[in-house]
């Protein structure tokens, strides 16, 4: 397996002198992708936008950006939205007098994305949300691009399928935890870390039993402490999902073990992730929690972006607390560890199902609770782990008879769609 390494490895790229990069940006209108977006504007002698890409549900702000950055293509995964995109490209370059030759090449459909993904540039931020984003990261890496990847949901299915393909230090983290990860182990040598620590906020239900957490609300569940962030993964977070995911990421960017690495609670989100050596020193990387900063660093990996966002006042005083995860109200972290070490196609199973869960419970199908109880009975009927990823096919596979088992168990398809979901995980594919 290639895990990501980084120059505290003696592996991965050295500081470039801060030259200037072309970026494709994929989920551009997102809320990581507007935050790039803030970053390449703010230095426009560092970066230059070469492609963007969305889901098409905010074609008028895809248009917007395109034309700010002069970006030679744009992509929509919707068919349907291309129309709008082109209109609106069409409407506001009349408005700022640009002429034809100006304007970007317009693509659509769910081979879009992946095509600007091997667009030519420096990096490809996939910052595009869910399961759709597997097909882009493999795109990045087998066009020899730098991946800074905020789409954990593609890792965490892909698996051994995405780590081969990517050279070492390819993977550049977004997520602040894994970025946390990446700067401090530039302290020492991999031969010289004992353990990894993800801190966690604990969500907006932290202390709550599980009793109190039956009866919550979606509107409570999007309400999170200290980020803001898109409805699904602001209830990952509720719910510790997120947290899940984020250990199994970084098992597999970092290649340390499931029992060498940690999760605690750390409410103050300050602390973004700490990296613990065998001399019992701990190195941790603090910032306020502003995403901004993250991002700009994978942008530029391994050289910083001055001014990317504020740093912490140390004039104030500051109380920062720690303490473990609470497994009986939250779940989630401890089954995503038994998930990832059973390796395969489980990862992509828990994924799907969860995003199936989360849909369910927005819609007032299931109780909060129900999420990650139902994400864990799919995961326990799934008859593939263990086995190896041999193909993206395998991987979809494996979704889709998720989603589907999911689905029914969640009452959005009748009981009879079980029997489609068995012929289809009976098949083999879903096994990997």
């Amino acid at each position: 397996m290639h895990t990501a390494r980084w120059p505290g490895d003696n592996g991965g790229v050295e500081p470039s002198n801060a030259t200037s990069r072309d970026i494709v940006l994929l989920g551009s209108t997102g809320s990581v992708g507007t935050q790039a977006a803030d970053i390449v504007r703010r230095n426009p002698g560092r970066f230059r936008v070469a492609g963007l890409a969305a889901g098409g549900g905010n074609p008028v702000l895809l248009a917007s950006q395109a034309l700010e950055f002069g970006a030679e293509v744009v992509a929509v995964a919707r068919e349907s939205a291309a129309s709008e995109l082109e209109l609106a490209v069409t409407s506001q370059a009349a408005r700022l007098g640009l002429r034809s030759a100006q304007l970007p090449k317009i693509m659509a459909g769910p081979d879009a994305v992946a095509e600007v993904a091997a667009w030519p540039c420096d990096v490809v931020l996939n910052a595009v949300t869910g399961a759709v984003g597997l097909a882009a990261t493999l795109a990045a890496l087998d066009a020899g691009r730098v991946l800074a990847l905020a789409n954990k949901e593609s890792l965490i299915m892909g698996g051994s399928l995405v780590t081969a393909r990517a050279a070492p230090g390819q993977i550049v983290p977004v997520d602040s935890e894994h970025s946390a990860i990446a700067q401090c182990l530039r302290s020492g040598r991999a031969d010289e870390v004992r353990r990894l620590v993800v801190t966690a906020s604990g969500g907006p239900f932290l202390h709550r039993s599980r009793a109190e957490l039956r009866d919550v609300t979606p509107e409570q569940a999007l309400a999170h402490p200290t980020w803001n962030m898109g409805p699904v993964i602001t209830i990952n977070s509720a719910t510790l999902v997120n947290k899940g995911m984020e250990l199994i990421e970084a098992h597999l960017l970092f290649g340390i073990g499931f029992d060498r690495i940690d999760v605690v609670v750390h409410r103050q989100s300050v602390v973004h992730s700490m990296v613990e050596f065998t001399d019992g020193s701990t190195i941790a990387q603090a910032s306020p929690p502003d995403m901004r900063i993250p991002i700009a660093l994978a942008l530029g990996w391994p050289d910083r972006v001055a001014g990317a966002a504020p740093a912490i006042d140390w004039t104030s005083s500051h109380t920062w607390t720690f303490e473990p995860v609470d497994t009986d109200a939250f779940p989630a972290v401890a089954l995503a560890r038994q998930a990832g070490a059973a390796g395969g196609a489980a990862p992509a199973v828990y994924n799907a199902a969860n995003e199936e869960c989360v849909a369910a419970f927005r819609a007032g199908r299931i109780p909060f609770t129900g999420i990650v109880d139902t994400v864990a009975r799919v995961v326990s009927e799934h008859d593939g782990s263990g086995r190896d990823i041999a193909a993206i096919e395998d991987v979809l596979a494996a979704d889709h008879w998720a989603r589907e088992r999911a689905r029914e168990l969640t009452g959005t398809v009748p009981s009879g769609g079980r029997d489609a979901a068995r012929g289809i995980h009976g098949s083999g594919k879903a096994a990997g």
